[in-house]
């Protein structure tokens, strides 16, 4: 049974989150500060972790950090914070997704569920290989075959943008990650590049660029690579 660890400090979405996910049967802890999240993670380890930012006694970004430290556990941050900066702060310390309140049930189970696949096939994930609609994207060979045989040519930064998207299959990567992994420090407000080079990319490997389905944008967060 999955275990989930809800972590905030408001009564009334612990008890609302413990009744949804216990229907749905999933095993739920629950904790109302970060210091007592560590320590219920650290005592009965989670398989998910849905954690507020703006907690009584340290700062939700701290938790995320806290667990990273030992724990590679999906992080869905449900927090009130609306705000680009907040978010991109949170992916960059190691959360999987972002889901901003007021949030609706469904939504929350929805992402949990594509979390929790994508936590359980890291295995799969780590496959030399990805596919990406029509194209077969072969990251040890580094090199993409459409579906009847040809082979479409990247150059090394599109290679490298597409390779740290496909490696993290649904998973939000942040703008400043992104850059900083594909063009390295001193990069990260350069977001222009990205727009660029994502562009490119979808004119190669998506059937209808203008309408993405694969290489996704999340408007002022970041990029997700789509199955």
């Amino acid at each position: 049974m999955t275990r989930i660890l809800v972590v905030d400090d408001e009564p009334q979405i612990l008890r609302a989150l413990r009744i949804n996910l216990r229907a749905r049967g999933y095993e739920v802890d629950v904790a109302a500060t970060g210091t007592a999240a560590l320590k219920a993670a650290g005592s009965h380890p989670p398989d998910l972790v849905v954690l507020d930012l703006g907690l009584p006694d340290l700062d939700g970004v701290d938790v995320i950090r806290g667990l990273r430290g030992w724990t590679t556990v999906p992080i869905i941050v449900l927090s009130g914070r609306a705000g680009s900066n907040d978010k991109v702060t949170a992916l960059d310390a190691g959360a999987d997704d972002y889901v901003t309140k007021p949030f609706g049930v469904d939504e929350l189970l929805a992402r949990i569920r594509a979390v929790t696949r994508r936590h359980t096939s890291a295995a799969d994930a780590a496959s030399p290989t990805a596919q990406l609609g029509r194209h077969t994207v072969d990251l040890a060979a580094h090199t993409v075959i459409r579906d009847d045989g040809v082979e479409v040519r990247l150059t090394p930064t599109q290679w490298g943008v597409l390779e740290t998207l496909l490696r993290n299959p649904g998973k939000l990567i942040s703008q400043r990650q992104l850059l900083h992994d594909v063009w390295g420090p001193g990069y990260e407000t350069e977001t222009g590049y990205l727009r660029q080079y994502l562009a490119q990319l979808r004119r190669k490997l998506e059937p209808d660029p203008a309408r993405p389905r694969h290489l996704i944008t999340e408007p002022g967060m970041g990029y997700r690579y789509q199955p």
